[in-house]
């Protein structure tokens, strides 16, 4: 009895206990999308166990590349685990259904893919990587250095990919580019000869395949098997190794627009997140081997320098496991102003969530099986 009276007596002294930032992973584990999701869960082994002095829990759950596993996931997050935010998840298609929950359970999602969302929605769903459009820029202006005047797309029939046809054929009008086929396919199709044989019979000067992780090099591969000569690009959710491992020599001199994180020795001194990508390419090699360097587990790295800047922001206006907490969030998030991360330097605002602009991408290409940086 007394040890209970002096208990509470402390605590009106001295405030209640820190409660735990309980954070929720979605992540692709399992899946078409898995190549994806496996090395954003490994960037989380590069997380401090405290920020802003409060101890900081991941939940972490496969969503199996799923829509509705990930919508499910979301909900388990909410309600059973109380989180305070949500992040994830790397395949679009399912990020997109848990940003409808966050919205619904007014939590805060960090997604580590590009999601698209229509206008209204998606108010408490920030994004990790570069935008579809910042991306889609960088590819069209590559292109009309090297002198293409037509293309041909080749990508996923889902949200990443009708979202690159948008931005791209955009980008490609406002340059004088010509699109003369756009053919898609299924993340889990294991073949494209239909639509590859479509693509080389339009005769473009290149062509742009969308696609992620290892799913991006079985349809670079068709292309080249099929005759294609020109010039094939793909876009930074082929970044990974997968690429070059399943590929081999049909992906050499492919052309991969990618976030900073994955050659960040070929960037100035001068740029402001070199030295933050730099550190995290050598302590997740360190971990996890040479080369093992990727631009999905800079995403999860990302997130933690994130919110070592806007933890301390909504501590003045809740408690972690609290509404309040969690709309300050929100709030801290919008008005952070710029913070350099691995990928750039982001800046989310009320009326941008994606944050990060064309200081956050490079050209890369593969010469004898390792990424090179070269001049955009």
């Amino acid at each position: 009895m007394k040890k209970s009276l002096c208990a509470v007596l402390l605590a009106s002294l001295f405030g209640a206990a820190h409660a735990d930032i309980t954070i929720g992973v979605s992540m692709p584990l399992t899946g078409p999308a898995s190549g994806l999701g496996i090395p954003t869960k490994n960037g989380f082994a590069l997380w401090p166990d405290t920020i802003a002095g409060e101890k900081v829990k991941l939940v972490y759950l496969d969503d199996a590349s799923d829509p509705t596993q990930a919508s499910k996931n979301a909900r388990r997050f909410i309600t059973d685990d109380k989180v305070d935010l949500i992040i994830g998840s790397s395949a679009t298609p399912a990020a997109i259904a848990i940003s409808e929950v966050a919205t619904e359970g007014q939590t805060v999602q960090m997604a580590t893919s590009p999601l698209e969302l229509p206008e209204g929605k998606g108010a408490w769903t920030f994004r990790l990587p570069q935008s579809t459009a910042v991306m889609a820029s960088g590819v069209i202006r590559h292109m009309k250095a090297a002198n293409v005047k037509s293309i041909a797309f080749l990508g996923y029939a889902d949200a990443y990919g009708e979202s690159w046809l948008r931005e791209i054929t955009a980008a490609a009008k406002s340059m004088g580019i010509q699109l003369t086929t756009a053919e898609r396919f299924g993340r889990a199709d294991t073949s494209v000869t239909a639509q590859a044989l479509k693509v080389v019979s339009s005769n473009p000067d290149a062509v742009l395949v969308v696609a992620s992780g290892s799913g991006a090099a079985m349809p670079h591969k068709t292309l080249v098997e099929r005759g294609f000569k020109g010039k094939i690009y793909q876009t930074h959710s082929a970044a990974s190794r997968d690429l070059m491992r399943l590929g081999g020599k049909d992906v050499e001199g492919a052309f991969i627009v990618a976030g900073l994180a994955v050659v960040p020795e070929s960037l100035p001194d001068s740029h402001p997140s070199k030295k933050l990508a730099v550190d995290f390419v050598e302590r997740y090699e360190k971990m996890y081997g040479a080369g093992t360097r990727n631009q999905f587990a800079a995403h999860a790295y990302d997130a933690q320098l994130v919110l070592q800047v806007v933890v301390p922001e909504a501590l003045k206006k809740g408690k972690p496991g609290t509404p309040e907490f969690r709309a300050a969030l929100k709030q801290a998030l919008e008005g952070m102003g710029n913070i350099p991360i691995t990928q750039g330097v982001i800046h989310y605002t009320p009326a941008d969530h994606f944050g990060l602009g064309s200081n956050s991408r490079m050209m890369l290409t593969i010469q004898n099986g390792a990424f090179k940086a070269v001049a955009q």
